[in-house]
């Protein structure tokens, strides 16, 4: 009977010891921020001096020019060049997330291109509706963007040209996919349709006699 009691307070023991084991220790808690963040501009300004910068470093890379004697491509040769694409990435995808900071839209007093019959652009008012009411949306179209900076700083470490014109066209469609959203999204298919329709309404310009 003592052996039986023995034998069962072994096996409990050792059951325990097992489960024990099998447990991960608790993960440390790692801030996610140093301190507070203040936003210091708008986001039409942090665009404006900020991020449409750092894309121009990235668009600019690669370049194609028609002569007679065919289509000529050119990018990046030299490790100075390649620094300027990596100073672009490296400010977009870090850049961006200042967007995750809650601050005005405009300035004080800009209320974009949003008044009058013809105005295509929200007022910041509904723009910061429009987050308030999907924060969802807002923070895909930053991490789509981040992915792009991401994209580029790894190209950059293989200094490919190739993959380079590919990354400028995915930088142009996620930046044209947030602004159709939240900026101009009343530049939709019927805007272009009557745009069209003005444009060949317009006289045909006179010719000059000599």
């Amino acid at each position: 009977m003592k052996r039986s009691a023995i034998l069962i307070v072994a096996v409990l023991a050792s059951a325990c010891s097992s489960q024990k084991a099998a447990t991960p220790p608790p993960a440390v808690p790692v801030p996610v921020l140093w301190g507070d963040l203040k936003p210091v501009v708008s986001v039409k300004e942090l665009m404006r001096d900020m991020l449409d910068p750092a894309s121009d470093y990235i668009f600019n890379a690669v370049s194609s020019v028609v002569t007679k004697n065919g289509v000529s491509e050119a990018g990046p040769k030299t490790d100075e060049d390649w620094d300027k694409v990596r100073v672009g990435a490296v400010t977009l995808a870090e850049g961006v997330y200042l967007l995750k900071i809650r601050r005005p839209f405009t300035p004080p007093g800009d209320e974009n291109d949003s008044v009058g019959p013809d105005a295509t652009e929200l007022p910041p008012a509904q723009i910061t509706a429009k987050v308030e009411k999907d924060p969802v949306e807002w923070n895909a179209r930053i991490e789509a963007l981040r992915n792009v900076g991401l994209e580029v700083l790894d190209i950059v470490k293989r200094k490919d040209v190739k993959e380079l014109w590919d990354a400028g066209e995915n930088l142009d469609v996620a930046c044209e996919n947030c602004h159709r959203s939240y900026w101009y999204p009343k530049e939709d298919a019927q805007f272009y349709r009557n745009l069209d329709k003005k444009l060949k309404d317009l006289p045909a310009p006179s010719k000059r006699v000599p």
